[in-house]
C-alpha cells in the first residue's frame, strides 16, 4: 500500500475540486440520514392519531430530503470520480514523458507488450483507486457517522449490539485483502505477458504467414490465455466469498436486532417508529460495511498497479543533458573520436580504441563484416550511446557535455531498418521538423529519389503509408527515411546501410544528389557495396571493434587487403550477374 502515496502529488492540482466533493458528500449524506428520522417521527404520530395532511406533509419531508441529496450527491460524483480522470491523465503524461526521456538500450531489455499494459491497464486499476477508491471511504464513512449517532440517540444498547460483529468484518477484510494484494500482482505480470505476445504476434503478421507459424502462435497464445483468466478465476474466487460473508454478518446483526429490538417494544423500552428507524440505519450501515471490502480490494489492486507505474518513473534514463548543458557556437560539423572504446554491459567489448577525425564538409565510410562495431560507433555520435572510455567530440565540445537536444538536432540518422509511423507520407516527411514546408519535403523527396513514386500514388503526399509503412516497398521505405532526414537541413547525415534496399542505379543517382545537399556538411556512410562508399574522401575498414584499414578507394585497392578482397568479390559477382 505504500506505492499509493507516490500519488499524492498528482491530488495537488485538484484540492479545490476534492474539498468541494467532500463538502458534496457531507450534505448528501447528512440528508439521507434525516429521511428515516422523519419516518420514525410519521409512524409514531400515527399511532397516536395524524390528519392526512400531517401526513403527506412528511411524505414530502423525505422526497424533499431525497431530490435535494441526490443534487448533494450528484456534485459529489462529478467532482470526486472527475478528479480522477484528470489525475489518470497527469499520470499518463508522466509516463509517457518519462519514456520519452530513455535510450534505446531500455526498450531492448523491457517489451513493448509490457510497457502498454501498464500505461493502460496498470493505469485503470490506480484511477479506480483515485476515484470509486477515494469517493467510496468518504461517503462510506459519513454514512457510518451521521447512522451511528443517530442509532446511539434512539438506543444504546442496541447499536452496542450491532457493533459486537465489527471485529469480524474487521479481520475478514484484512485477510482477503492481503491475499487480493498478491493475487492482483500476478494478474497484471500475467497480462502484461499477454499483451507482448500480442503485439509481437502483430507486428511480426508477415513473418508468421510466411513461415506457416499460424498454429504454433495461437498455442503460445492459448497457454498465455489460459493461465490469465486461471488468475482472474482465483480473484474471482476470492471477491465471490467476500459479498456472502460480509452478507451472513449483516443479517446476524439484523436477526439480533429483530430480536432485542422486538423484546424492547413489547417492554415499551422502546416506540415502533424508533424501531423501524434503527432499522433503517442499519440498513444504511450495510453498506460501508460491505464496501469495506469492496474499496480495499480496490487499493490493493491499485497498490500492485501503482507499484508497476512507480518501477517505470524510477527506472533513470542512461544517458541525459548535463544541468547546462553546452551549445557549440560554430556549426561546423567537425567530429573526433579520441581512444573511443565500448562495451555492453560486461560483455566483450564491441569498439576498441577507436581514434579518428572527420573534418567539416567530408564524406567519410565505414565497412566491415557484420557485428564489426560499425552501427555502434556511429550511435556514438548523436549520444545515443555513451563510450565505455574514451571521448567523442562535436564541433570541440564533449558529446557527454551537450545539451543532447541541440546535438540531435545537428545529425540525422537513417538506419538500414527504417521505420515509418502510421501517418501520410507528408507528415512522415516534416516528422523531425514540423514546421517545415511543403516545398522543403518535395525538395528533399526529390533528392532521395522519391519524388516519382510518390506522385503516382492516387492520394500523392496525403497516401497513407500504414502500421510501420507496410504499404510501402524496402527500398520506398529507405528512400522516405532518407527524405525525412534531408527535410531537418542536418550538418551531418549519417547512412547506415540506409539504401541497401535499393538497386544500384538508383543508389548512383541519390549519391549524384547528395552530393549537392551535403556540400559543406559531413556526412558519414555504412555500407557493405562498394559502389557505395568508393567516392568517399576517407575510408574506414573495421574488423572486430578495430580500425584495420583507412584511406580512399584508390588507396585501400592498393593496399591490397580486406577491403580490396571484398572490392574484388563485389566485382565478380557483378560480372557473374550480367553474363546471366
Amino acid at each position: 500500500m505504500n506505492s499509493l502515496r507516490h500519488l499524492i502529488p498528482y491530488l495537488r492540482p485538484y484540492r479545490t475540486r476534492i474539498v468541494w466533493g467532500c463538502i458534496a458528500a457531507v450534505f448528501s449524506t447528512a440528508l439521507y440520514a434525516l429521511a428515516p428520522w422523519v419516518m420514525k417521527l410519521a409512524i409514531d404520530d400515527l399511532r397516536s392519531g395524524i390528519t392526512s395532511a400531517k401526513l403527506a406533509e412528511y411524505a414530502g419531508i423525505i422526497i424533499g430530503l431525497s431530490l435535494v441529496g441526490g443534487i448533494f450527491r450528484y456534485y459529489m460524483r462529478m467532482l470526486l470520480i472527475g478528479m480522477s480522470r484528470y489525475v489518470e491523465q497527469d499520470l499518463r503524461a508522466t509516463v509517457f514523458s518519462h519514456l520519452q526521456t530513455q535510450t534505446t538500450q531500455y526498450f531492448t531489455k523491457h517489451r513493448t507488450g509490457d510497457l502498454m499494459a501498464r500505461m493502460t491497464n496498470d493505469l485503470d486499476s490506480v484511477r479506480n483507486v483515485l476515484g470509486p477508491g477515494f469517493m467510496y471511504p468518504i461517503d462510506t464513512s459519513l454514512t457510518a457517522i451521521f447512522s451511528l449517532i443517530l442509532m446511539i440517540w434512539i438506543s444504546p444498547k442496541l447499536t452496542l449490539l450491532t457493533l459486537v460483529i465489527t471485529p469480524l468484518v474487521s479481520y475478514s477484510v484484512y485477510k482477503l485483502g492481503k491475499l487480493t494484494h498478491k493475487l492482483q500482482t500476478d494478474i497484471q505480470e500475467q497480462y502484461s505477458k499477454l499483451s507482448d505476445q500480442a503485439q509481437e504476434n502483430l507486428s511480426g503478421a508477415r513473418v508468421v504467414r510466411a513461415y506457416s507459424q499460424e498454429e504454433q502462435e495461437r498455442g503460445k497464445f492459448d497457454v498465455l490465455n489460459q493461465e490469465f483468466v486461471k488468475r482472474n478465476i482465483a480473484m474471482t474466487k476470492v471477491q465471490a466469498l467476500f459479498f456472502p460473508l460480509m452478507g451472513f454478518f449483516f443479517e446476524v446483526g439484523t436477526a439480533l436486532i429483530l430480536l432485542i429490538g422486538g423484546y424492547g417494544i413489547i417492554q415499551n423500552e422502546l416506540s415502533l417508529g424508533d424501531f423501524v428507524a434503527f432499522v433503517g440505519y442499519l440498513g444504511m450501515l450495510a453498506w460501508p460495511m460491505i464496501a469495506v471490502g469492496w474499496v480495499a480490494n480496490l487499493l490493493q489492486r491499485g497498490a500492485a498497479s501503482m507499484k508497476r507505474i512507480q518501477e517505470l518513473l524510477d527506472a533513470e534514463p542512461d544517458i541525459a543533458s548535463p544541468p547546462s548543458g553546452d551549445i557549440a557556437s560554430e556549426r561546423i560539423g567537425e567530429i573526433k573520436f579520441e581512444d573511443v572504446s565500448f562495451a555492453y554491459g560486461e560483455r566483450e567489448p564491441m569498439l576498441k580504441n577507436i581514434t579518428l577525425t572527420i573534418a567539416p564538409g567530408q564524406t567519410v565510410a565505414f565497412v566491415g563484416a557484420t557485428g564489426c562495431g560499425k552501427t555502434t560507433l556511429i550511435n556514438l555520435i548523436p549520444r545515443m550511446l555513451d563510450p565505455t572510455r574514451g571521448k567523442v567530440f562535436v564541433d570541440g565540445i564533449p558529446t557527454t557535455e551537450w545539451d543532447i537536444d541541440e546535438l540531435r538536432l545537428r545529425v540525422a540518422m537513417v538506419p538500414q531498418d527504417a521505420f515509418l509511423f502510421s501517418e501520410t507520407i507528408f507528415n512522415n516527411l516534416i516528422f523531425g521538423k514540423p514546421e517545415a514546408s511543403r516545398d522543403e519535403a518535395m525538395a528533399s523527396a526529390r533528392v532521395s529519389r522519391i519524388d516519382k513514386d510518390v506522385e503516382n500514388f492516387a492520394d500523392s503526399y496525403e497516401t497513407l503509408v500504414g502500421e510501420r509503412g507496410v504499404t510501402l516497398s524496402g527500398g520506398q521505405k529507405g528512400r522516405l527515411a532518407l527524405a525525412r532526414a534531408l527535410v531537418r537541413d542536418p550538418l551531418i547525415l549519417i547512412l547506415d546501410d540506409a539504401l541497401a534496399a535499393v538497386d544500384t542505379h538508383t543508389e548512383e543517382e541519390i549519391l549524384q544528389g547528395l552530393k549537392k545537399f551535403m556540400q559543406n556538411r559531413s556526412s558519414i556512410l555504412i555500407s557493405h557495396r562498394v559502389s557505395t562508399v568508393r567516392d568517399a574522401d576517407c575510408i574506414y575498414v573495421m574488423e572486430n571493434g578495430e580500425i584495420i584499414e583507412r584511406g580512399t578507394h584508390a588507396e585501400l585497392v592498393a593496399l591490397d587487403g580486406y577491403y580490396a578482397d571484398m572490392e574484388r568479390r563485389q566485382r565478380l559477382e557483378e560480372e557473374l550477374e550480367l553474363t546471366e
